[in-house]
């Protein structure tokens, strides 16, 4: 039987060998199929020493998603830096640029410009990235048998409050109206990257840069419509 506990911190290196290899193997065969035994071949660690970090398959299962969740964060961070924060909103209705002079400037132009830019970023890290285009077929294949992942679906995730927040500032200053930000977060996130995702099957299928653009744009233009301020029809 698989010891339950004490689990070993042990090795980070070791440790991040493992959880790579248990993407791998639980993308390409499953959670049903995958054998820890082939974990540890490809991890070139012993079946005990993943036993021993981990647990079990499930848990392993677990922490491989969220220890690769958690490893994306600090990119996406850093994407929110220098897309959506280099809109410094000052008084309402207006707004400059963080690394400009302080000149205020056409505060709906500064808007749309780094929603765009955060927008063809967002909407690609799936179609470009390997591992997270993994991930995301992976959760979509097995979240029906770990009730773990189906909460995760209805709650609010660290991307969407990040951009909540940040929409929050941007309708304080008058640059949009807002009543939820968590939900417009989540809408503004569906239309830059649900077409995208769609056309590219989740990374699958290749997608051009120049259609990319298109549709994250025209995602951005409908956003910015249906939360402009002024008076609703």
């Amino acid at each position: 039987m698989p010891r339950q506990a004490p689990l070993r911190q042990g090795s980070p290196e070791k440790r991040a060998a493992i959880v790579a290899a248990a993407l791998r193997i639980f993308v390409s065969e499953g959670y049903a199929r995958a054998s820890m035994d082939a974990i540890a071949a490809g991890a070139k660690v012993s079946k005990r020493t993943v036993y021993d970090y981990f647990g079990d398959k499930e848990r392993l299962f677990l922490a491989a998603i969220e220890e690769t969740e958690a490893a994306q964060e600090e990119g996406f961070q850093t994407l929110l830096e220098q897309t959506l924060d280099t809109v410094a909103v000052t008084a309402p209705g207006t707004a400059t640029t963080a690394q400009g002079t302080g000149e205020q400037k056409p505060g709906a132009a500064e808007l749309e410009a780094a929603l765009t830019a955060f927008g063809r970023e967002f909407a690609t890290a799936v179609l470009r990235s390997p591992v997270r285009a993994a991930l995301v077929r992976l959760i979509s294949a097995e979240a029906g048998h770990f009730p773990a992942l189906r909460r995760r679906a209805g709650s609010v995730g660290h991307a969407q409050q990040a951009i909540a927040e940040r929409l929050e500032r941007y309708a304080g200053a008058g640059l949009l109206d807002i009543a939820d930000p968590v939900e417009a977060a989540e809408y503004f996130g569906l239309l830059v990257t649900g077409r995208v995702n769609n056309r590219s099957l989740f990374g699958t299928v290749e997608v051009d840069d120049a259609l990319i653009d298109e549709l994250v744009a025209g995602g951005v233009r409908f956003f910015l419509r249906a939360y402009a301020p002024g008076p609703r029809p």
